[in-house]
């Protein structure tokens, strides 16, 4: 046999940059491929009717008035997105959240009103009280060793409650949020009193306590008033077979879509998540973090946004992720026809 080394021609026999020279076998055996029906776009909604208030920290994205929401959902709809998410901004907030729970709710309003205007469009609601309480916590706050903490428990009712009023207000899908243990369970026996059984449900299952949701919580007015969330978000430094525990026991409770939040920090949870629960549908959450800190850069100059947010939406894909909440979701859509 000729040695490869010394014969003129032959050496290296293996060319992997064979696959890449030409653009169109590129395209051809990829294997990732963003599409437009991936992608969830998240809305923050507040009363008020022509309102667009820009988010600082959020270059691109506005509180909107539900008419205006109800905009947006008619141009996700005609870009092909796989749907939106709402975050409600009420105009009054207390201990337990009231206004998550009530049918005249900010994102009871603009439920309908997106419905109205884009009934095709998937509708998803998050599941959470930190955006509705004075406090700025996830569930009801009590004195617990010296120390506020949230109660777990009485939590439960209040997320159901919310549940039930979304459903009835016309959301295709709910998201619990809050980390609260047996918050899927809780939820899916409402729904299920409530006669919908058909309702599914997405949960944020591996939700990390993240130095990533700065400009949600602007966005949200939801940083909490005191203390911070670490209690029940998780730890970022912990096994990621707890995620995994998240995962599945979650599944076990009746959630139909499980949720990885933040993406970008945590593909390797992503990629873990979706190898312990195949034929599960996995979401992957692109925190405002990751969109801002993209867009701040390449307002700059430093990056290119458009092509570190393909390049960062492609890798939370390859990891295992069905499905992406993004900000970019409009954009994308746009770039890719």
């Amino acid at each position: 046999m000729a040695d490869q080394s010394t014969t003129p021609g032959t050496f290296p026999t293996v060319r992997l940059r064979r696959l890449r020279q030409n653009p169109a076998l590129r395209r051809l055996i990829a294997e990732t491929t963003l599409e437009p029906r991936r992608l969830i776009l998240p809305l923050f909604v507040r009363s008020g009717q022509g309102k667009r208030e820009p988010i600082a920290s959020l270059p691109g994205h506005c509180r909107l008035s539900p008419d205006m929401a109800a905009e947006e959902a008619r141009q996700a709809q005609r870009l092909g997105l796989g749907g939106i998410i709402l975050f409600g901004i009420p105009d009054e907030k207390d201990d337990v959240g009231s206004d998550a729970m009530s049918d005249s709710g900010i994102v009871q309003q603009a439920l309908r009103a997106v419905k109205d205007a884009a009934p095709e469009l998937l509708a998803v609601t998050d599941i959470c009280c930190c955006e509705y309480t004075d406090h700025g916590h996830c569930g009801v706050l009590v004195q617990r060793g010296g120390r506020r903490d949230v109660d777990n428990d009485a939590t439960l009712d209040l997320l159901g409650r919310q549940a039930v009023s979304h459903a009835a207000a016309g959301a295709d899908l709910v998201a619990p949020s809050g980390m609260m243990d047996g918050m899927v369970g809780a939820i899916r026996r409402e729904l299920d009193s409530a006669g919908r059984t058909d309702l599914p449900i997405m949960s944020y299952a591996v939700k990390y306590s993240s130095a990533f949701y700065g400009p949600f919580r602007e966005a949200a007015a939801s940083a909490p008033s005191e203390g911070d969330r670490r209690g029940y978000q998780m730890d970022a430094a912990s096994a990621a077979g707890q995620a995994v525990r998240e995962a599945s026991l979650d599944v076990a409770e009746g959630a139909d879509i499980i949720m990885v939040k933040p993406a970008l920090a945590y593909l390797d949870i992503v990629r873990q998540v979706r190898d312990a629960l195949p034929g599960v549908p996995i979401a992957a959450y692109s925190v405002s973090g990751e969109y801002s800190m993209i867009q701040a850069a390449a307002e700059r100059g430093w990056l290119d946004a458009q092509s570190a947010a393909l390049e960062s939406l492609t890798a939370i894909h390859r990891a295992g992720a069905d499905v992406i909440l993004t900000y970019w979701a409009k954009d994308v859509a746009k770039w890719l026809t």
